[in-house]
């Protein structure tokens, strides 16, 4: 069958179901909630050299789809029928990037030659290590974040490694569960290899080689096609997570966006040196590594949502990302929490776009989405270790219409897990799980609403983790007159004398009766408020999103007995004070912050910390954050800084 434009079409389709299978599959027969509800997994198809040609459409997590095998793949000399391949060493090729995902591979042949590879990963709620579900901002090694398997052949020949899998069982703390989880991989990926080998069968071994890199090459154009149509320009955004360790200081991720033709380059210089928690992104250095494009993949799908997602759509792209640094760690720095510095390598990708298409990219995500884990036990002592679902908040503002409410944006593909299966398969008592009333970021199109989480815990003993909290401190940005969005809450008791505002904590011991609150962080909205359609305005207040105080504050919008009172409004408009915050509205404590730590000092920093020993950088940065925090108000500072990094130099004899 020749490879014309119809039929690559046809094969694409093809190859996309056989993913959406492998998918389907993998989410039905899995144990636990993160998997089976969550969807915290991604399946491939891969070409012989590693390349991702083919992935879900309908499941599953898509930061993956780009995704190089080959660092992998070429470390086994030699594959037979039946193999299988295991690993989720985060430096072991870079591909598996922190503890919890768990990558296999098996080959596809035809006629004794490979065709292909099938592939995927899990997010396993516990892999051992330190803390329940096995990640934390307090851990500072890799060591730590539970069991690293190197990459081996789990099953050869068609015959499983029982070795292997003892060893895994013996080192979680709930190995039926994850041994659950990993058949339902192994079954997920045999559905991929008959349902490769029969459309290479239908195809013939050439037109399907020759396909696959065609579609590589297509989505390619396509992607290019749509670069061209940005204009040319270098684009600078920086955001921050609110802390770089436990109570430590902002951890800012610095993008310049370089635009040429049909090319991009992303450069992370500026961003901040590796840190001693686990915020840090194990690439390799990878210039097309998937975590730090999976921003790029959302604009270009955003402006062309017919794109064809593989790794073709990134061979116009490359990354620089500095050695030693949070984006490009070295070993054995912790890197359990890398979803959250992701998340912001996505929000700057977006912010350095929306200064090339202002009126076509929207508000920011809400950048800090809580995975919520319960260890505990039931009555009769069993242990239980569960997700019990994300809470976070919903998409940005876009320039055409609200963000989606309770889920949006960077990790907006991890679904709820129903309260009715929760509560059957651990014991908590839902108290309020729902929408957040006054949680959407004001905006001519607001940003959508989070979402909140209320539970009582019911067997002592009990630990709540809070993967990713973030956004406590500093908040999404708003565009174009949009507002910022709100911060988010994590409470312990609220509303009663023994009552904690836990901020970024993520880890929290409870006894029986102990009741926690969790409200995701919000959203940016897009466009000034006071121009949204009051009709809008009044539609929220109805369903109770919107207060009648906010409506009023936020929008103009005067709203009494349930009516628009027009006349009021309008006055209320038409007299309101100037807010103008530029393109951008990042809140109050980012001003701020950014009066004393601006550009220019972030870049002196940079090049200083560059000139430093990786183990010396996190060090650095935090005893010159105090040492500026001393500066006199009025000071020139090239020179102040200056002064400061000759003491430092002098002390530590560097």
């Amino acid at each position: 069958m020749a490879v014309d434009q119809r039929n690559l079409s046809v094969l694409a389709n093809f190859c996309g179901a056989a993913a959406d299978a492998m998918a389907y599959t993998l989410m039905r027969t899995a144990h636990s909630a993160f998997i089976k509800e969550t969807e915290d997994f991604s399946c491939q198809i891969v070409t012989k050299d590693g390349l991702s040609f083919a992935s879900p459409n309908h499941f599953g997590a898509p930061w993956y789809s780009g995704i190089d095998y080959a660092p992998l793949l070429k470390m086994f000399e030699h594959y037979e029928e039946g193999d299988v391949c295991i690993t989720n060493d985060p430096y072991a090729g870079y591909v598996a990037t922190h503890s919890p995902d768990i990558h296999i591979w098996k080959p596809i042949f035809h006629d004794g030659k490979i065709a292909c590879f099938v592939v995927g990963h899990i997010h396993n709620t516990d892999v051992g290590g330190a803390v329940p579900a096995s990640l934390s901002r307090t851990l500072s090694e890799i060591y730590q974040e539970g069991i690293r398997i190197p990459p081996v052949k789990l099953v050869k020949n068609g015959v499983l490694d029982e070795f292997v899998v003892r060893t895994i069982r013996t080192n979680v703390r709930m190995p039926d569960q994850n041994w659950g989880d990993l058949n339902a991989q192994l079954a997920s990926i045999h559905i991929g290899e008959r349902k490769m080998q029969e459309i290479i069968r239908r195809f013939g071994f050439d037109d399907f080689m020759e396909g696959v890199e065609q579609i590589l090459d297509y989505s390619e154009a396509q992607a290019r096609a749509i670069l061209s149509r940005v204009p040319d320009g270098e684009y600078f955004f920086a955001d921050y997570a609110d802390e770089d360790a436990v109570g430590g200081k902002p951890c800012r991720i610095a993008l310049t966006v370089r635009i040429k033709g049909d090319e991009v380059e992303l450069d992370y210089t500026g961003s901040d040196p590796q840190v001693s928690s686990s915020l840090n992104m194990p690439t390799g250095g990878h210039e097309r590594h998937p975590l730090v494009m999976v921003g790029l993949t959302y604009v270009l799908f955003t402006l062309d949502n017919t794109i064809w997602l593989n790794a073709g759509t990134l061979r116009p792209a490359r990354a620089i990302l500095p050695e030693g640094s949070i984006v490009n760690c070295q070993p054995p720095a912790a890197v359990g929490l890398r979803s959250l510095t992701c998340a912001m390598t996505q929000i700057v990708t977006v912010g350095a776009f929306v200064q090339a298409l202002p009126e076509l990219i929207p508000a920011s995500s809400p950048g800090g989405n809580a995975i919520m884990n319960v260890k505990t036990s039931a009555r009769n002592g069993k242990p239980i270790m569960a997700s019990i679902g994300p809470v976070g908040g919903g998409g940005g503002g876009t320039p055409f219409g609200d963000g989606s409410d309770g889920a949006g944006g960077a990790t907006g593909f991890l679904r709820n897990t129903p309260v009715e299966i929760t509560e059957a398969e651990v014991p908590i008592r839902f108290l309020r799980y729902g929408l957040a009333p006054d949680s959407g970021a004001p905006g001519k199109y607001r940003g959508g609403l989070s979402a909140v989480m209320e539970f009582e815990v019911s067997a002592p003993e009990t630990v709540v983790t809070a993967r990713n909290r973030n956004r406590s401190i500093l908040q999404g940005w708003g565009v174009m007159g949009g507002r910022a969005g709100i911060l988010s809450q994590f409470v312990h008791n609220p509303g009663t004398a023994d009552e904690v505002q836990l901020h970024n904590t993520d880890l929290v011991n409870c006894r029986p009766g102990d009741v926690i609150r969790v409200v995701g962080p919000g959203a940016g909205g897009w466009g000034d408020p006071f121009t949204r359609d009051a009709d809008l305005v009044l539609r929220d207040v109805k369903r109770g999103y919107l207060s009648t105080a906010r409506a009023k504050a936020d929008y103009g919008v005067v709203i009494c007995n349930g009516r628009i009172d027009k006349a009021a409004s309008e006055a209320l408009r038409s007299a309101r004070a100037s807010t103008d915050h530029g393109p951008f509205d990042y809140g109050e404590e980012r001003r701020a912050f950014e009066r004393i730590w601006t550009r220019e000092r972030f870049d002196l920093l940079t090049d200083f910390l560059a000139a430093m020993p990786v183990g010396w950088r996190f060090f650095l940065k935090h005893r010159i954050f105090e040492m500026v925090e001393e500066l006199p108000e009025t000071h020139d500072t090239a020179t102040a800084m200056a002064g400061i990094f000759d003491q430092l130099r002098r002390r530590y004899a560097l």
